[in-house]
C-alpha cells in the first residue's frame, strides 16, 4: 500500500502485525517540527468582567506581518479558591494591535530553540471590543472548589491569522484566584 507525503513524496505505508495502518496523530507531527508553543500564567491572575477593551487574564495574540496563523489546540484554567462573584469562564477574540509580548512561551519541542511568533500577555488595552467565541464553564461563588485544572481540548477548532488575538473571556471580575494557559501551532498561510 502506498501514500504520498505532503510533499508529494510517494511512500509506502506502515501497518502493525494484524495489517491496521499505524499512523501518528498530527498534533504528535507538529511537536516533532517544533510549531507547537504553550504559555501559562506564571502567577494568579486578576480577570476582567466581560468583554472590555481595558482587558487581564491571558492572551495570545498574533502580529501582523507573521505569516502564520495559530491553531488553538489547548486552553486550560485553575481556580484556587472560591470565587467573589459567580461567573462563566470561555475565550473571546479581537484585532491585535500593541499587545505586549511579557510572557515566556515554550516550544514544546522541548529544548528547540525555534521562537514562537505570537505575543503572550496578562493584560493589554485592545483596540476594538472582543466577541465571546466560546463559554466553557460557570463557577459560583459560594461553591466548593477543587484546586485540580480544567483541561479543554479544542483540536484545532480556533485559527488566529496575523493581526487578531484570543483572550481569556471571564463574566464577572476575578481578584486573583485563577491562572490560564494556551496550547497552539503555528502553520504558515
Amino acid at each position: 500500500m502506498l501514500g504520498k507525503t505532503r510533499d508529494g513524496v510517494v511512500k509506502q505505508l506502515l501497518c502493525d502485525k494484524d495489517e491496521a495502518l499505524i499512523v501518528r496523530p498530527s498534533l504528535q507531527e507538529a511537536v516533532l517540527a517544533g510549531r507547537v508553543y504553550s504559555v501559562a500564567n506564571q502567577a494568579v491572575v486578576a480577570t476582567t468582567a466581560g468583554m472590555a477593551t481595558t482587558w487581564t487574564g491571558l492572551g495570545v495574540a498574533n502580529p501582523l506581518g507573521s505569516g502564520k496563523n495559530l491553531i488553538m489546540h489547548e486552553f486550560s484554567w485553575v481556580q484556587y479558591r472560591n470565587v467573589q462573584v459567580d461567573t462563566e469562564v470561555g475565550l473571546m477574540t479581537s484585532t491585535h494591535v500593541g499587545m505586549a509580548d511579557s510572557l515566556t512561551k515554550h516550544n514544546a519541542l522541548d529544548g528547540s530553540g525555534v521562537a514562537s511568533v505570537a505575543y503572550a500577555d496578562a493584560g493589554a488595552t485592545l483596540t476594538t471590543t472582543p466577541v465571546l467565541v466560546r463559554i466553557y464553564a460557570s463557577w459560583g461563588e459560594t461553591d466548593n472548589y477543587l484546586a485540580l485544572p480544567t483541561v479543554i481540548d479544542l483540536k484545532g477548532s480556533l485559527a488566529i491569522p496575523p493581526g487578531r488575538g484570543v483572550y481569556t473571556f471571564t463574566s464577572g471580575i476575578q481578584a486573583g484566584h485563577v491562572s490560564f494557559g494556551f496550547v497552539w501551532e503555528e502553520v504558515d498561510i
